[in-house]
């Protein structure tokens, strides 16, 4: 069992839009995992293999208790009732309280399948009569909360979590994966260069702090209202 798990369609999308949450949240003593929906074969720069390896190497920096990947295509993910299936499965086992997902609109086509695929698989893991791909031999679990990370989309948070401290463990996870950000060739149109890696991805995370009040931060969208049960306590400074 666990308490956090962030679902995302490949690996190092975890690392680049919530990796230093699940350090903050690996600091507070709770328990965090990584669910990454295909195996990276269609990838550019890189193998499956290898994205193995570097997948491995991250999340022990990350300190998450367990990371697993699906067989889904890469490239191809697809909101399917086989593929709900598949997560409804590992919902079931780990059993979070709180799952991460990608937001629901994005440039690469897997990243929005994924969100919408995790909604619906976290949906269906709390019916008690769902069969299939061996759910039943699980005991039902819908998470408590879904939140969606959301760096990459021009949307106003809805909140940030303060990563200060955890802001050079994040960049050493996301440049585990050498076979994607270290400079070579292949791919060299689509790809940051390796010497603005940290300058980019230290700016996005400043931003974000700043209308947090923090230096660095993380941003995530959720769908339902807040909750306040003491309004002098609420954080962040208005004026």
């Amino acid at each position: 069992m666990i308490d956090v798990l962030a679902i995302a369609a490949h690996r190092d999308d975890v690392e680049q839009t919530c990796g230093g949450t699940l350090l903050r949240m690996k600091a507070r003593g709770l328990r965090t995992g990584i669910l990454d929906l295909t195996q990276g074969e269609s990838g550019t720069r890189g193998s499956a293999a290898e994205r193995f390896a570097e997948a491995e190497g991250a999340a022990h920096i990350l300190g998450v208790t367990t990371r697993q990947a699906l067989d889904l295509p890469d490239g191809a993910v697809a909101n399917t009732l086989e593929n709900r299936l598949k997560i409804v499965k590992v919902i079931r086992d780990l059993r979070p309280r709180v799952v991460i997902l990608p937001y629901w609109e994005a440039r690469h086509p897997d990243h929005a399948t994924c969100s919408t695929l995790g909604y619906e698989a976290c949906f269906l893991a709390g019916l008690s009569k769902l069969e299939g791909n061996r759910v039943e031999d699980l005991p039902p679990h819908r998470p408590f909360k879904i939140i969606y990370a959301s760096l990459y989309a021009d949307v106003r948070p809805s909140f940030i979590v303060d990563i200060t401290p955890f802001i050079d463990q994040r960049h050493a996870s996301l440049m585990a994966y050498k076979s994607q950000y270290a400079n070579q060739q292949q791919g060299g149109g689509l790809f940051v260069p390796e010497e603005e890696i940290r300058e980019r991805t230290f700016a996005e995370a400043r931003h974000y702090g700043l209308l947090a009040g923090v230096k660095y931060g993380e941003p995530f969208v959720q769908r339902e209202v807040g909750l306040v049960d003491d309004v002098t306590l609420i954080p962040v400074q208005s004026i």
